[in-house]
């Protein structure tokens, strides 16, 4: 579902442009940290970033009961499916990427599923495929949500502290009630039929008049109260086994809007699974996130690779040629994306092919820094198939990010959505179900060949979420970020990868600054922001339709930098854009 300040767009370029105890046995930190002496100051306790400052307390507060990192993002996605209900929660899904202080990387995928009845032509009714607008309410685009499983596979290899304590802030959230915010409430006017469609969402959210209810007014969430308090005491087979999963397949499968087949099989069956992160170098600095089926970290790395030869530091962060070699870079890049990446279970990701080194260096070779690329068109990286045929971006807005650093360095870069705003709207246990599904091509098939992002039973839909960890020349993790916007999601990313090591703003300036990006038939300028006086540049550079929108941007990021007294420390930054906040224990 797109924003209402990009419909005045032409149709090619609608796009969208997050009870104290002590440690346990398994706490994971590196062989060689040593054990943390009390008191230590704030600083060195950890931070943690969020896109809701009540949400980011409650990953404060693990950190303070002694929790690792992973703890803490899971407190937060929590916290968050209270009071972020439009972006993110247990209705849905994520990827996670952690990351030590010795330097390994490991990535976990809790992409929502397709349920077994899937079929490649799910969205086509009466021999023609449902609009995006038309597909997202109601049962035909709900997953498996995959973000409980996610947070339980994690915690049993790096949490510190029970399960039943990282649900205490949520619980008491939804018990106590908090504060409708200013960006929720512009959501709920946003997006009205979907946040109200089910009567328990009109229920929270909209008054006797039908209106959605003003900013400040506090909500009470009960029944998500109760869910959390069940998860909290059963573990997270209590909401894929029982009463909870039956409730999600009866309402997916009786939904007013596009009932569609899910069985508490589908649930049970459902697993979160370790990928091999993708990873690789920019300049003297090596480069982590999310591989398949997320496309997010591939495009991003793809890109920096393909900058690499261009002096960036040099030409700086108001140079039109700058963002136009930016924006050329990620054209490629994202031409790439919408052919070749998918769910690696069901369709061959050549994914060691997109990011290699001589790959990329050929696509890059392809940039001009005096004109604009007439044509863009995808590459054949090694293990490519011919197959498949290439399909355009897919719009998304529910997601959200935050990350944690704990004590003993460890990190954790966690991106969660229900896909669109509010997702379905369908809800269950007083959370919102996902409209996951909707990140699949519609229409299953292009010019007489299949898409490899295609609906089928059991398979996760291709993302734009980039969680991204980058270790510094040291080999100290020195930025952990991530951002929420769908495919504004990469070009978020790599605009504060490249602010904060080419550009040596603070990770905060970084995500402060404005965006020039690509997108469908157009240059998309960030207006509001000192980048929009580069419209003229741009088009001389050959960008026949530049256009400067607001855009609706929300990213998240943790740094390591030098004090004033020179001693090193983590640093959280939110996009002021948003109601993003930082917190530390």
């Amino acid at each position: 579902m797109a924003f209402r300040f990009v419909r005045s767009l032409a149709p090619a370029a609608l796009f969208v442009l997050a009870q104290a105890c002590a440690p346990l046995p398994n706490a994971a930190r590196p062989a060689n940290a040593p054990a943390p002496t009390a008191p230590l100051a704030a600083e060195d306790m950890g931070v943690v970033t969020a896109a809701d400052p009540r949400a980011a307390a409650a990953g404060a507060e693990m950190l303070r009961l002694g929790g690792s990192a992973t703890d803490a993002a899971i407190a937060v996605m929590l916290a968050l499916t209270v009071v972020e209900p439009q972006s993110s929660g247990i209705g849905g899904g994520g990827f996670l990427v952690t990351a030590d202080a010795a330097g390994t990387v490991e990535s976990f995928d809790g992409r929502e599923m397709a349920p077994a009845a899937a079929t490649p032509n799910w969205f086509t009714v009466d021999g023609k495929v449902l609009s995006h607008s038309d597909a997202v309410p109601g049962g035909r685009s709900v997953g498996v949500p995959g973000n409980l499983r996610l947070a339980a596979t994690v915690h049993a290899r790096s949490g510190k502290l029970p399960w039943r304590v990282l649900f205490g802030p949520a619980i008491r959230l939804a018990g106590d009630g908090f504060a409708i915010t200013p960006r929720l409430a512009s959501t709920l006017a946003l997006a009205p039929d979907i946040a109200g469609l089910d009567p328990a969402g009109r229920a929270l959210f909209f008054g006797a008049d039908g209106a959605p209810l003003p900013v400040g007014t506090v909500v009470r969430n009960p029944a998500l109260a109760a869910t959390f308090e069940k998860i909290a005491a059963l573990g997270a087979d209590s909401f894929y086994l029982g009463g909870n999963a039956k409730a999600i397949a009866a309402k997916v499968g009786t939904a007013p809007r596009n009932p569609a087949p899910m069985s508490t099989a589908d649930l049970a069956g459902y697993k979160a699974k370790r990928r091999d992160p993708v990873c690789g170098r920019y300049r003297v600095w090596r480069v982590c996130s999310m591989g398949p089926p997320s496309a997010g970290g591939v495009t991003v790395l793809q890109t920096l690779g393909m900058l690499e030869r261009f002096d960036l530091k040099a030409m700086g962060p108001a140079s039109p040629t700058a963002w136009h070699l930016i924006a050329e870079a990620e054209r490629l890049a994202f031409a790439d994306r919408d052919t070749w990446l998918a769910d690696p279970d069901f369709v061959p990701v050549p994914t060691a092919g997109l990011i290699d080194p001589a790959y990329v260096a050929a696509r890059s070779a392809l940039i001009s820094d005096s004109a604009t690329m007439a044509d863009v068109a995808p590459g054949k990286p090694s293990g490519a198939s011919d197959r498949f045929a290439m399909a355009g971006p897919i719009p998304e807005n529910g997601t959200t990010h935050f990350a944690a650093v704990d004590r003993w360095g460890n990190a954790a870069s966690y991106t969660s959505t229900v896909e669109s705003a509010f997702g379905s709207g369908l809800v269950v246990g007083g959370y919102y179900l996902n409209n996951e599904l909707t990140d699949f091509n519609l229409a299953p098939d292009r010019n007489g060949k299949p898409t490899a992002n295609r609906v089928e039973g059991g398979k996760r839909p291709r993302s734009s979420m980039s969680p991204v960890v980058v270790y510094g020349p040291d080999g100290h993790l020195r930025l952990i970020a991530g951002a929420a916007g769908g495919y504004t999601i990469p070009p978020q990313v790599i605009r504060v990868i490249i602010g904060t090591l080419d550009w040596k703003l603070s990770a905060r300036a970084a995500i402060a600054q404005g965006i020039v990006m690509p997108g469908p038939g157009v240059l998309a300028v960030e207006s509001g922001t000192p980048l929009a006086a580069m419209v003229p540049a741009l088009q001389a550079l050959g960008h026949t339709k530049v256009v400067a929108v607001p855009l609706r941007l929300k990213a998240n990021a943790i740094e390591w930098v030098p004090g004033e007294n020179g001693k090193y420390h983590w640093v959280g930054a939110a996009d002021p854009r948003s109601e993003g906040a930082t917190a530390s224990p």
